[in-house]
């Protein structure tokens, strides 16, 4: 099978050279991109000095656009599977090999590796712990489906995924929307205990200013994904 990960990275100078050597040794049998966000630091210098798979994108399109590119690149260049890896060093790459067999074994079209299955590793904060079950509750009560960990970045799809997202994948913090979309289009879709750790640097694109908005937009935006189709 060809595995590709996908690294969305935005300003993330400080992270992306640790990410990806943790990837090469930690999983050697995947290929990766790193989708450059249009940064205004260094990480575009630091990816082509060490010659890493980068594509630059000419204007920021954001977490949702460039997860996006990183899917419509893999589906074009025919990969089996692609999962998502964020550029701030939070999601360890020793999972990917255990999600990828778990994902095949099971005949599954995404897993997503969840940090509050077995509650080890980073919890992240308390106030977005509740925002976190508030999603849990919502999309449980949607799709009937329960995802312990709906904003989790770190997603593995397949081939018939990858396609749907390619296309079609919401813009701003796209994570839980994503999830009720393949959902509602009765895809198979499990999670697995993983441990992540805490940013190593950088700035997280969800504010305390943000929590409100981002509560609101993506409520509103998962609801009318529940109506669309």
């Amino acid at each position: 099978m060809k595995k590709l990960i996908i690294i969305p990275a935005y300003n993330e100078s400080s992270n992306i050279e640790k990410t990806v050597e943790a990837i090469k040794e930690e999983a050697p049998e995947f290929d990766y991109v790193i989708i450059n966000d249009c940064s205004t630091d260094n990480t575009r210098q630091i990816c082509e000095n060490h010659h890493y798979n980068i594509v630059n994108l000419p204007i920021n399109l954001g977490i949702g656009g460039a997860v996006q590119t990183g899917y419509r690149y893999g589906y074009e260049e025919g990969y089996d599977l692609a999962v998502q890896v964020d550029g701030d060093g939070q999601h360890d790459p020793k999972f990917l090999d255990e999600m990828a067999k778990y994902l095949e074994s099971h005949n599954l079209d995404m897993v997503i590796g969840s940090r509050f299955i077995n509650k080890e590793g980073f919890q992240s904060s308390g106030a977005r712990r509740l925002g976190i079950k508030y999603f849990t509750v919502l999309i449980k009560i949607l799709t009937g489906a329960k995802i312990t960990d709906p904003t989790s970045g770190l997603r593995m799809v397949n081939r018939d995924v990858m396609k749907i997202f390619a296309y079609d994948y919401p813009k701003d913090y796209p994570e839980p929307e994503s999830v009720v979309a393949i959902l509602r289009q009765k895809k198979k879709v499990e999670e697995i205990p993983v441990i992540m750790k805490a940013r190593e640097g950088g700035v997280s694109s969800i504010s305390p200013k943000k929590s409100v908005y981002y509560m609101i937009k993506v409520t509103l935006a998962i609801l009318i994904e529940r109506i669309r189709k």
